[in-house]
């Protein structure tokens, strides 16, 4: 244990007088999540509307009148429609509406009337989200009498807030990338400063060094996970922690040497800084495509949520979401722990092994 303490505690110290590595560190738990968590936007924010209006009536004002800011930029008229076809081909507008001739003449009569809509599919979700504006309120307009009232309840999430969302799903991300990075610099270092033969001659027990080396990056990421909760999360975004924040902090740990695993795997096979950084976004970046971080598990091809089971991020952060918007107890974290623990134990085993041949 006093061997493990000394190397740990070298491998630290390495950490803190690397100013790049600190840096980087700090960067993506602050600025990289909160980045993550302000910028990115599910709701239309300053969406450009054209329109022509053939009506020359009032209904199509009123209908206009409903998009404003800050969700939308004040309409702007077009001549034709060929001219608002070219202004979205430009993309000058992201949303066209076109109120033909007998528009208003056939809704006051009570007839069918069609209002015809151009969008940029391009920029999916605001254009989407604009068109069903749309329909809510041209469905205020009509005030159909249908004998059925929805009333929504909003679960854990009350306010719809995705900018809280976003940042936790950078924050692991993140871990991810992280603990696998740091795990493999620590040994391609060695190899690169010239001290990997000195470090095979020390009288050792090699396991000892590996897993002194491998733990230090897991506590240094878990240190960043609870600035970016003290500094990020919680004051900027308001994320709610319902869970216990002793179950998510475990979670991580646990997670921590899964990915710690797949770092040592890459350091095995990596000569060069350069080569940890290609050897890793290629591991990594199927591995967080197939945990749900960006599409639901649900919506994905029947083969591809198979192998989502293989991902130990995909617990991970089913786990996490459990802890800070369900308050999920540890009984039933149970099944996230179990994915995470045994697909940790069988990469870091791995990774342990395939570096250790190495000494």
């Amino acid at each position: 244990m006093k061997i493990f303490f000394i190397v740990f505690s070298k491998e630290i110290m390495s950490f803190m007088r690397s100013l790049a590595l600190v840096s980087v560190v700090l960067y993506a738990f602050t600025v990289d999540i909160y980045i993550a968590g302000a910028g990115m936007q599910i709701k239309p924010r300053n969406v450009i509307i054209g329109y022509v209006d053939y009506s020359g009536g009032g209904l199509s004002k009123k209908i206009l009148s409903h998009f404003h800011q800050p969700a939308f930029i004040t309409p702007k008229p077009f001549l034709s429609r060929q001219k608002l076809s070219q202004a979205i081909f430009n993309k000058e507008v992201l949303v066209g509406f076109i109120f033909n001739s007998d528009f208003e003449k056939a809704y006051r009569k009570g007839q069918n009337t069609n209002l015809d809509v151009l969008i940029d599919a391009t920029a999916a979700s605001q254009s989407l989200t604009t068109l069903a504006y749309l329909q809510n309120i041209i469905f205020n307009f009509e005030k159909l009498k249908i004998p059925l009232k929805i009333k929504s309840h909003k679960l854990f999430n009350q306010n719809a807030d995705n900018h809280s969302f976003m940042a936790l799903t950078e924050l692991l991300s993140v871990i991810t990338l992280l603990i696998v990075i740091l795990t493999a610099i620590v040994f391609v270092k060695e190899k690169e400063d010239g001290t990997w033969d000195i470090m095979l001659l020390m009288p050792v027990n090699p396991k000892m060094v590996i897993l002194a080396k491998s733990t230090s990056q897991v506590l240094i990421v878990t240190v960043g996970v609870i600035l970016s909760l003290g500094f990020v999360l919680f004051p900027a975004f308001n994320t709610p922690m319902n869970g216990s924040f002793w179950n998510f902090i475990l979670l991580t740990l646990l997670y921590g040497f899964s990915s710690a695993g797949i770092g040592l795997f890459v350091a095995a096979v990596s000569k060069d800084v350069m080569q940890v950084a290609q050897f890793s976004i290629v591991i990594m970046m199927p591995l967080i495509f197939l945990s749900g971080a960006w599409t639901p598990i649900y919506a994905m091809n029947p083969i591809f949520q198979n192998l989502s089971l293989f991902s130990p991020l995909r617990y991970y952060i089913e786990g996490s979401e459990s802890i800070f918007y369900r308050g999920t107890s540890f009984v039933d974290l149970l099944p996230y722990f179990g994915g995470v623990t045994l697909l940790g134990i069988v990469l870091y085993l791995y990774g342990f092994t395939k570096i250790g041949k190495l000494f």
